[in-house]
């Protein structure tokens, strides 16, 4: 069990930058790299590699009836810029020690046990989470992400090439019932269980997330000879837009309706000139939908507003809107259970923040095992999570996959 640790320090110095501020982004040399490590130590346990035509790899343990749908398990290991080394890492790596475990005790499993890396959680790169799982769960059409490009103008289709991820992209979807179930082992993101002095959060529902981007454009001119009541300013519009994401969610009858603008451009971006372009990135998410996308429509029609009154033209794509997933009774019910015999504090969660699980759960029942991270912290350099935390959480994931392939 210890490995892990080590493990995920190595991990760790896969990265772009410095640890602890990790920034590992989809088909770059650091994410490649990390793949690689990662599949040296499936390999290293005679785990069954196959890689998929984005990139998403599975590693499996063959059960003594390969007939039977297997039981999956996963995370990602891809991470924002400058962020920490636990988000989506321990569920890859915490999958891997599980199996190790397993394997060491002489345990034989009836139904095959399949470690997945999932390619792309976080939508740095081509501006969409969840991708490799978007597209495993048929959330994602293979026409649609032939339309994505990064910021540097390459599509995903060349890039994933130079990956050297070649095959045909319309094998990468998987049938309904694929698997008997998956479970995903994951820092909580949250304050939750550490407040609660909890060792285990047992997910029942996901998030549902949304995302826009919106251009608003102006006109620009000289800071000094525009006067005031001639100006069509952008970067102004713009300010109160971002107010008016702020205020949909804060005012919604949801109290876990939340709204970020996590990207805000300016052009020209000099201190003498008038904006005459935003560009700006919206996250609205609720683990209700009707008031999820209640405040949706109320930001659509803020925007519409603000502009008209501005004399700014603007534009509203829509990323994604997704639905919540409810997480599967008996699953839940199954790593309750686990936590009791463990002798774990446990408690039924929400997950506010989205995963992978949430497209799983398209093609399969699934839940999710929470444990604490300090402070709530999470993609920033000083997330963390303790050895001991971590090692509950494996445990737990370790005899839910002994109970869910014994038959």
């Amino acid at each position: 069990m210890n490995r892990i640790h080590d493990e995920l320090k190595k991990l760790a110095t896969y990265s772009s930058t410095k640890v602890p501020a990790i920034t590992r982004v989809l088909y770059t040399d650091k994410d490649l790299e990390a793949r690689d490590y990662f599949i040296a130590l499936c390999e290293e346990i005679n785990l069954k590699v196959t890689i998929d035509a984005i990139g998403n790899i599975f590693s499996r343990w063959e059960g003594s009836d390969s007939t039977l749908p297997a039981v999956a398990t996963g995370s990602h290991i891809d991470a924002i810029p400058l962020s920490g080394m636990y988000d989506g890492t321990v569920g890859v790596f915490g999958g891997l020690a599980a199996i190790r475990t397993l394997k060491n005790e002489g345990y034989k499993p009836t139904r095959s046990i399949e470690l997945i890396l999932f390619t792309s959680e976080e939508p740095t790169r081509f501006k969409i989470g969840c991708l490799g799982s978007r597209m495993l769960g048929g959330q994602l059409k293979v026409a649609d992400v032939l339309k994505l490009t990064d910021d540097a103008g390459e599509s995903f289709d060349e890039v994933r090439k130079k990956a050297g991820y070649t095959s045909n992209l319309s094998e990468v979807l998987l049938s309904k019932n694929h698997y008997k179930a998956f479970v995903e082992l994951h820092i909580e993101q949250g304050p939750i269980l550490e407040n609660e002095d909890l060792d285990i959060g047992i997910v029942t529902k996901i998030a549902a997330p949304s995302s826009l981007k919106i251009t608003l454009t102006g006109e620009g001119g000289h800071a000094g000879a525009v006067l005031m009541e001639n100006r069509k300013d952008a970067g102004v519009a713009g300010a109160e837009v971002m107010i008016a994401v702020e205020k949909v969610a804060k005012e919604s009858e949801s109290k876990d309706t939340v709204a970020t603008v996590g990207i805000f451009d300016i052009k020209p971006r000099a201190v003498n000139s008038i904006p005459k372009e935003v560009y700006m990135e919206v996250d609205l998410r609720g683990t209700n939908v009707t008031a999820r996308d209640f405040a949706l429509n109320k930001l659509k029609e803020d925007v519409k507003t603000i502009c008209e009154k501005r004399h700014i033209l603007y534009d509203i794509k829509m990323v994604n809107c997704d639905s919540p997933a409810i997480c599967d009774s008996d699953l839940v019910n199954v790593v309750e259970s686990v936590t009791k015999n463990l002798g774990y504090k446990s408690k039924r969660m929400v997950s506010r923040a989205y995963h992978d699980t949430l497209f799983m759960a398209l093609i399969a029942p699934t839940t999710m095992i929470f444990i604490p991270c300090r402070g709530g912290v999470s993609h920033r350099p000083d997330e963390y999570s303790s050895p001991a935390q971590i090692e509950k959480g494996v445990e737990t994931l370790k005899n839910t996959l002994k109970i869910l392939t014994e038959s």
